[in-house]
């Protein structure tokens, strides 16, 4: 726990003191709604609930691809090798998973807000809609930072990235979509268990895998 939390701290730290990269995915959430908004207000001036559910899941999926990528692309061998004298594997891939969960839920929540700010609010069950961005934030948090380990190791982690993450993402996009399509529609919330167990099992399946994995990916 002691090592778990002095990697978090380290990565806070960090991030704190170049707040350039943050400061990089907010603006890149308020361009990308803003732009969304004036496209659809010249074209017709109404956005259909079915596009603006999509339009929000797919600015949240590259949100978290970019904020997520370099959670190890960016420490050199050198800090890695570091890091493997003094900590195990595990706390690393924790405190990682910790960090970037609390990120994505941050961006996730504050995107949601932006996103209602411009383009309006057709959610009927706003508490549903919330815990299915909740949950997505977990998710792709999950996946996308053992992707990160994986393609860290390679020479072009970005696109290693892209082409492991595609099978794992959008499979729980689509269950998103649908749970939050369901929080729109004002649907009872015995509809959506399913959903909702699913997407509950997936990130749970995702951080366990990273936690067994990881140790050895990092060993190479």
């Amino acid at each position: 726990m002691k090592e778990i939390l002095a990697l978090l701290k380290k990565d806070l730290t960090l991030e704190w003191r170049n707040k350039y990269a943050f400061n990089g995915m907010i603006l890149y959430l308020v361009s990308t709604v803003f732009i969304c908004y004036l496209s659809f207000r010249i074209k017709s001036n109404e956005l259909g609930p079915i596009v603006w559910n999509t339009l929000f899941w797919i600015i949240i999926l590259f949100t978290a691809i970019n904020a997520i990528s370099k959670s190890f692309t960016q420490e050199n061998q050198n800090r890695q090798l570091y890091y493997y004298t003094l900590a195990s594997p595990e706390a690393i891939i924790l405190s990682k998973l910790i960090y970037n969960v609390l990120l994505m839920l941050f961006l996730a929540i504050i995107g949601f807000g932006i996103y209602l700010a411009f383009l309006g609010n057709p959610v009927q069950d706003m508490p549903l809609y919330v815990g299915s961005v909740v949950l997505g934030a977990l998710g792709f948090a999950g996946t996308l930072t053992l992707i990160s380990g994986i393609a860290a190791k390679a020479e072009n982690s970005s696109s290693i990235m892209a082409l492991l993450s595609f099978p794992i993402i959008i499979p729980m996009l689509l269950m998103l979509m649908r749970l939050s399509k369901n929080a729109m529609d004002g649907l009872a919330f015995s509809v959506s268990r399913d959903e909702i167990l699913t997407l509950l099992g997936l990130d749970i399946i995702v951080i366990a895998l990273s936690y067994i994995l990881f140790p050895f990916l990092w060993r190479s």
